[in-house]
């Protein structure tokens, strides 16, 4: 059975019952039949759309303080040594996953812990593979404390389609690895920051599994 996040719930019924509309509106009123079907198609595939972009497959997280499981579905699109200057202000590894329009967009948690800091961030809409999306697109920045790794940032960052970042994440919480930290709609990209002496598992260009791959170890 196919589960929908929560954050889609409102979105998914105006769809339908625009599509339920548009479909009947277009077989009373439109006499032309091949208009009349084309309509009716286009409608139906733009609800499949929306349904499949709000998607929230069950996953099952192999529980492991000593990894770090990625937080997204998507493709990995950096691998590098950089400045963080937000929380850290020295250097950490950064992996960046981005995610396509196609992609589950459910945010899940990389790591178990406590979370020590969360913050939001407005800002513009550039495309998200810009270099500069980290720093100046709208996002959110959360920081999860483990016991294996220390203090491990994700940032969640909006796309030039993305209009809405949703993170649960509270400072304070007690969270597990692989459960709901959020959502980002309608395409977007999500940046780990991580110890230097990690060992990451994935290359540039891999596509990665949200929830249950293991994308770094200790």
């Amino acid at each position: 059975m196919i589960r929908f996040h929560r954050e889609g719930y409102t979105i998914i019924f105006i769809t339908f019952s625009i599509v339920i509309a548009g479909v009947l509106l277009a077989d009373n009123y439109i006499d032309h039949l091949l208009v009349s079907k084309a309509i009716q198609i286009a409608l139906f595939i733009f609800l499949i759309l929306i349904l499949q972009f709000f998607r929230n497959p069950k996953r099952s997280t192999p529980i492991n303080d000593d990894a770090i499981i990625a937080p997204v579905d998507g493709k990995v699109v950096v691998i590098e040594e950089v400045e963080e200057p937000e929380y850290f202000n020295d250097k950490r590894l950064q992996v960046s996953i981005f995610m396509s329009p196609i992609n589950v967009h459910v945010t899940r948690y990389a790591l178990g812990g406590t979370v020590s800091y969360s913050k939001y961030h407005p800002g513009k809409y550039l495309v998200a593979w810009h270099p500069k999306s980290s720093t100046e697109n709208e996002r959110t920045t959360v920081v999860v404390k483990n016991k294996s790794f220390g203090e491990v940032l994700y940032r969640q960052i909006a796309g030039a389609l993305a209009k809405r970042i949703v993170n649960y994440a509270k400072e304070g919480d007690e969270v597990i690895q692989g459960s709901d930290a959020g959502f980002i709609k309608f395409g977007s990209r999500v940046d780990l920051f991580l110890p230097l002496n990690t060992n990451v598992k994935v290359n540039i260009g891999d596509a990665v599994k949200g929830g249950v791959q293991v994308i770094a170890e200790k």
